[in-house]
């Protein structure tokens, strides 16, 4: 119980912006560094891909809201695939709740770079805690539970046991985990179509084609291109940040 309040007051005490890190390019190589090491090793990978994956189907969901379709739930698996379930009127509607998943774990990690930069990093923490939360009542497998769980409670560490001023450096790191993640994810995606064609059914890139009759190489370049855009938009904020 005693964790819980101190979780909750972190957590609300949060939503309030704090004071900038002042990061020294040493400083920003460890966070590289950290960052890789969630992202780059195949043993870190099979956990912190969880998160990336959780990021992934989030954002079909969030997608699917704004399009006003309803979403019905999310399954997670531990081979780092998921499905999100969602009922509404076809059309562009249901391509652009297909779209928003490869591309979103890079625009997260995106804003993440920048909430840490910009002092809002304890906001993020708890933004992402309660979304994290929150996301427990669509999941509709055992082992999506068991997944979002553990990301929940990594979350609640986070909240509570980071010091503030060390906060922008560890949401600037899995910031940048989340962009290298996403990069490997794509190159997974682009491999399913062009080495392991018999797969390709559950790619999002596929499913795209067979909605509107776009080819699948169309959808990855796109992915492509949002991704891209995000490592632009946070190197930009770690070359202000850093004073390049």
């Amino acid at each position: 119980m005693e964790f819980l309040m101190t979780w909750w007051d972190r957590l609300l005490a949060g939503f309030s912006r704090s004071q900038p890190p002042e990061l020294t390019l040493t400083e920003v190589a460890v966070i590289l560094l950290a960052a890789a090491a969630l992202s780059l090793p195949s043993a870190t990978w099979r956990y912190f891909g969880l998160f990336s994956t959780v990021v992934h189907e989030l954002g079909h969901v969030f997608a699917a809201l704004l399009a006003g379709r309803r979403v019905t739930g999310i399954q997670l698996n531990f081979d780092h695939s998921g499905l999100t379930t969602s009922f509404g009127r076809p059309g562009w509607r249901t391509a652009w709740a297909t779209f928003w998943g490869y591309p979103v774990p890079a625009v997260v990690g995106a804003v993440l770079v920048w909430a840490g930069f910009a002092g809002w990093a304890p906001a993020a923490l708890s933004v992402g805690a309660l979304v994290l939360l929150l996301s427990l009542l669509f999941i509709r497998n055992a082992g999506g539970i068991l997944i979002l769980l553990g990301v929940v409670a990594v979350s609640a560490g986070l909240v509570v046991a980071v010091p503030v001023e060390f906060t922008g450096h560890v949401v600037v790191a899995l910031g940048l985990a989340l962009l290298v993640g996403s990069v490997r994810d794509l190159g997974k995606v682009a491999s399913v179509h062009y080495r392991r064609r018999r797969d390709r059914g559950q790619s999002d890139a596929y499913l795209l084609y067979r909605s509107t009759g776009v080819p699948a190489l169309v959808w990855l370049l796109l992915f492509t291109a949002v991704i891209a855009g995000s490592f632009g938009w946070a190197w930009m904020v770690v070359r202000a940040g850093v004073g390049l």
